[in-house]
């Protein structure tokens, strides 16, 4: 197998939190505690897991929108974490986000086309504003929208629209890869077909790789090669979306599948239901961050920090129960 593009190893961060008065002890918010795993070129890696997982500030630390305390994040063979500004704005190039608000990640000052070639002009791409304009005409009318939208403003458009606009603003860098963060959530569930098609199309005809941050399970099915479900700020399990749809090994992925509403009635299988909370990310459970949650948890979990263990070809595990 070729070097993966994308290889991210012990991903640790954290933020500091201020006490209740200056003499409290400082306390610190373990956002994502220890992520690690491998994307191929071509690929699509999926982060699911619940509200509070760490999905999101694990994507943008990839790409450090914000910065990691700790770790390897190793792109092409590059150590992004070892980079300087100027060379990370360089890299950058090749490496988009899509935002999961796509009204408020587009400036309403800004017509459609200057949004769309402001990071050509940027990056030097193109050779002058006319060179420039055809290429965002071209773009748009490869997410599905035209030549005339240039001149319009971002409230003109739906939903829909907005976010089309925004891949197209992360595809006009000619980027290589590209974090999609829950990008259909905050749509219609017909729109919703419509942009994760455009993304398997674009995947086809450009070649991207691709994290897609979500929380629809059956959204994530369609869209994914692989999986990582994360708990914590850590991963639970990582597995090829086909073997862990058919195959979960983890309680917590269990439970989340088992929660996914199901298109025909009377299929669906026995709900696993989750006791409690999630624990605070400021202190998390001792062991398996799990644990307190888990039904098949004992003592010997309080004690044991699971490992990532291979249990199948591609397919790991943290759990010391399971596997």
């Amino acid at each position: 197998m070729s070097a993966p593009l994308l290889s991210v190893r012990d991903l640790r961060t954290h933020f500091p939190v201020r006490g209740a008065t200056p003499f409290s002890r400082k306390k610190i918010v373990r956002a994502v505690d220890g992520l690690g795993f491998d994307l191929q070129r071509g690929q699509i890696l999926s982060l699911v897991g619940e509200s509070g997982s760490g999905k999101t500030t694990a994507g943008r630390s990839i790409l450090r929108l914000i910065e990691p305390t700790s770790g390897q994040v190793e792109f092409d063979g590059t150590d992004l974490l070892a980079l300087n500004a100027a060379e990370l704005r360089a890299t950058r190039r090749r490496m988009q986000i899509i935002f999961q608000d796509p009204f408020a990640s587009l400036n309403p000052r800004m017509s459609v086309g200057r949004i769309i070639a402001e990071g050509m002009k940027l990056h030097g791409i193109g050779e002058g504003t006319q060179d420039r304009r055809d290429r965002v005409a071209a773009l748009l009318e490869r997410v599905g929208l035209s030549r005339e939208h240039m001149t319009r403003y971002p409230h003109e458009f739906s939903g829909g629209q907005r976010q089309r606009i925004g891949i197209a603003r992360a595809l006009a860098v000619e980027p290589d890869f590209i974090l999609a963060d829950e990008p259909v959530s905050a749509l219609d569930v017909s729109i919703q077909a419509q942009v994760l098609n455009l993304l398997q199309d674009l995947r086809a005809d450009l070649g991207l790789t691709m994290v897609f941050i979500g929380h629809d399970l059956s959204v994530v099915e369609y869209l994914s090669d692989r999986v990582a479900v994360m708990y914590l700020g850590r991963i639970m399990e990582i597995a090829d979306a086909r073997d862990l749809y058919a195959r979960p090994t983890h309680p917590y992925t269990e439970a989340l599948l088992s929660a996914a509403p199901v298109p025909v009635p009377g299929a669906r299988g026995q709900r696993v239901l989750l006791k409690g909370e999630t624990p605070s990310p400021v202190a998390p459970p001792s062991g398996c961050v799990f644990r307190t949650r888990c039904p098949i948890a004992g003592p010997d979990c309080a004690a044991t920090v699971p490992e990532l263990r291979e249990i199948g070809p591609g397919h790991r595990v943290a759990c010391i129960k399971r596997g």
